[in-house]
């Protein structure tokens, strides 16, 4: 085989690595964004089962303190804001933190109603919000995990190249970002009407998004490093 030849085996061969790098670097983005979507929708999921609990919420604490509708109005608005469509996730982020903190206000009226706070209705739903609050918090750490790894390889040459063709951009994460609303607000009461943590029996049934070491109401946020006082 003459110079030629070879020169053209050596050119043929390059070509070939790069199509089959091309080819698994294209694999390996579309599987990172199709992780990023399907952490999304489980996100998605879980955020309508807590917009499907405040009705509820909302109708319990009327039937107790019906002369709150400043407030109960309040949630109402937050929590139509919240569940309208189209909002990507970094805009998301912001609606929920207006509800979070919405919630909290409601919780910390609900503090004066003594028979409110003891209601089993009141109790349950506050159980429901922090099972809600727990499974959002999981949620968003795997989809913003799963979007920091997208973002990552997309941002590296040369896989860069490839995401450019591909039309791929960077995705956007699902967080708070005022340090003040990074706990799903709540004040939690026991049966006895002392205020209190309240979700699992060991955390004596904490508010959502209460932090751990702390009393009494808290700030609106990220539900995922706050939990109740003990």
């Amino acid at each position: 085989m003459d110079a030629t030849g070879v020169a053209l085996v050596l050119l043929g061969a390059v070509v070939l690595v790069l199509l089959l790098w091309a080819l698994a670097t294209y694999n390996g983005l579309i599987r990172l964004r199709h992780l990023v979507e399907e952490a999304w929708r489980q996100i998605d999921v879980e955020l309508h089962r807590r917009y499907d609990l405040v009705p509820a919420l909302l109708q319990t604490v009327a039937d107790h303190a019906p002369q709150e509708r400043e407030v109960l109005d309040e949630v109402t608005r937050a929590r139509t804001a919240a569940a309208a469509p189209s909002a990507t996730p970094s805009r998301q982020a912001d609606q929920e933190n207006v509800l979070t903190a919405a919630l909290g206000r409601l919780f910390a009226v609900a503090e004066a109603y003594p028979r409110l706070r003891t209601a089993d209705s009141f109790v349950r739903l506050q159980a429901e919000l922090t099972s809600t609050e727990d499974h959002i918090a999981a949620g968003r750490r795997f989809y913003n995990a799963n979007v920091r790894q997208l973002n990552t390889r997309t941002a590296r040459f040369p896989a860069n190249v490839v995401a450019a063709l591909l039309g791929l951009r960077p995705a956007e994460y699902f967080e708070a970002n005022d340090p003040a609303v990074r706990a799903a607000p709540a004040v939690s009461f026991d049966r006895d009407g002392a205020a209190g943590g309240y979700g699992r029996p060991e955390d004596r049934r904490r508010a959502p998004g209460q932090a751990r070491g702390q009393r009494g109401a808290v700030l609106p946020g990220e539900p995922g490093g706050e939990r109740a006082a003990r």
